[in-house]
């Protein structure tokens, strides 16, 4: 009788045991897959979103770019995107603005009747610059909000 007793004694110790360990182990692994389902998620975008610089000209002391979606993906919050210009050895970030912004800063008018930069969608990136570029070779950067980028250089006579 003894024997039977000290078996059901460990028999609901290690149903004890198991739940407590299961009670640790399980929130733990639920943070993890969380952790991995948003990286994966962060991924894909990544992976699905891209862009390219078509042209870039300039126009008195407007600068203008355009910027296509090429990616899978339509890019929103355009306005968080980084825009560096400037020429080549000293160009610096470019404040997204409007009309009351000092000066440099940058807007945007998406192309043709296009109200979201979808893919295929062609973005214009328009700098407002103080005054007229001096002769020299000049890069203009792009960095859409999830770190995908595009660069070129042009000559400003």
């Amino acid at each position: 009788m003894d024997k039977v007793i000290v078996t059901v004694m460990l028999i609901i110790s290690g149903i004890v045991a198991s739940f407590a360990v299961f009670n640790g182990v399980y929130p733990a692994i639920e943070r993890s897959g969380a952790a991995i389902t948003s990286a994966s998620d962060t991924l894909n975008n990544r992976i699905k979103s891209d862009i390219q610089i078509i042209e870039v000209n300039e126009s008195g002391t407007l600068v203008n770019a355009w910027v296509k979606n090429i990616g899978s993906l339509e890019i929103v919050n355009i306005e968080n995107s980084d825009v560096f210009f400037g020429p080549e050895d000293n160009f610096s970030r470019i404040v997204y603005g409007d009309i009351s912004t000092p000066m440099p800063y940058w807007t945007y008018q998406m192309e043709g009747s296009a109200s979201e930069w979808t893919p295929t969608e062609t973005n214009k990136i328009i700098i407002h610059l103080a005054s007229i570029l001096s002769p020299d070779v000049y890069v203009f950067k792009i960095i859409i909000p999830n770190g995908i980028f595009d660069e070129t250089f042009f000559g400003a006579e």
